[in-house]
């Protein structure tokens, strides 16, 4: 390593692993890296912030592995006038794009330009890989919506709080992203040039953009949330409303069966519920309760309650 220092213009040194402590001081004490910046790179919940040091700067992002279960990987970039140290904590990166570039043998910027617009690539490459998975998330919240109005069902309620969840951890992060970012614009360091910084501006527009992404996707959420208890409201208003109902249009008919039920004997008196002895008595209570029931169905048509 010590060789390959000053053989290139600009040298990307790219670590994946922490565990081998001894090894990342080794690299600290080659690239002449802070160590109190060193111990934020194996101490991996740091919020993504930059630090300005005397000949580098230190970066720290936050890659996203999977939103559903809130894995986020924290990436350290230190960069100087000829120099990238990036330490990863597991393979798999977004930067193989800026590989590419590097590996290309034709003429482009990233070959021309100097250390801190290899840091604005690779710093650009993990914001950019952000959108994916919130596009994905923004299409799931449409699907949801969808569902919602032709087939409510109790499941989406759950799908609804775990996607505002995951939106909540995503604006943890970006926030403090394009702090870092705006810092990392707003201080005059001799080793970012001013025209890397308009190239950082860009990447601070694309935060800025992914975090107005995740801010519309919570306000539609907390709206589905709401108007999935009102419709889930509505629907047990309209059961009840059916069962009561139900209820009145029986309670006439129980209160008639009640009285025929009464064990008096016609024998021992004619007032005894002559009705009774009737020939045609039977079908005629039917006939009236019938009539009874489709009055009161009538009655609350005409009322709009049914």
């Amino acid at each position: 390593l010590n060789t390959h220092c000053h053989k290139w213009p600009v040298l990307w040194l790219d670590c994946t692993g922490l565990a081998n402590i001894p090894l990342i001081e080794e690299i600290g004490r080659i690239f002449s890296l802070h160590p109190l910046a060193l111990e934020d790179v194996v101490n991996t919940g740091q919020r993504p912030k930059v630090d300005f040091f005397e000949d580098h700067a230190f970066v720290v992002v936050r890659m996203i592995d999977d939103v559903t279960s809130h894995r986020y990987e924290q990436i350290a970039v230190f960069f100087g006038s000829n120099f990238v140290v990036t330490f990863q904590e597991r393979e798999g990166d977004p930067f193989d794009p800026v590989r590419k570039r590097i590996e290309s043998s034709a003429p482009n910027r990233l070959r021309a330009r100097g250390a801190d617009y290899l840091a604005y690539a690779l710093i650009d490459a993990i914001v950019d890989s952000y959108f994916p998975p919130i596009e994905a998330a923004g299409d799931m919240v449409d699907s949801i919506e969808d569902q919602m109005l032709h087939s409510p069902h109790k499941h989406q309620m759950r799908q609804l709080h775990e996607l505002r969840r995951d939106a909540n951890v995503l604006k943890g992060v970006l926030w403090p992203m394009r702090d870092a970012l705006a810092t990392l614009i707003r201080n005059d360091v001799p080793y970012v040039k001013a025209e890397t910084k308009i190239f950082l501006n860009d990447t601070l527009d694309h935060a800025l953009r992914l975090i107005e992404l995740v801010e519309t996707q919570r306000d539609m959420l907390t709206g589905l949330i709401e108007m999935h208890l009102s419709l889930s409201q509505a629907r047990t208003n309209d059961v009840i409303s059916y069962l009561t109902i139900v209820s009145v249009i029986f309670m006439p008919l129980t209160f008639l069966v009640g009285i025929w039920g009464m064990n008096f004997d016609p024998e021992s008196s004619p007032w005894n519920m002559p009705e009774l002895k009737a020939y045609y008595g039977y079908p005629l209570s039917l006939l009236f309760m019938a009539l009874v029931a489709f009055g009161l169905i009538a009655f609350f048509k005409w009322k709009k309650w049914l």
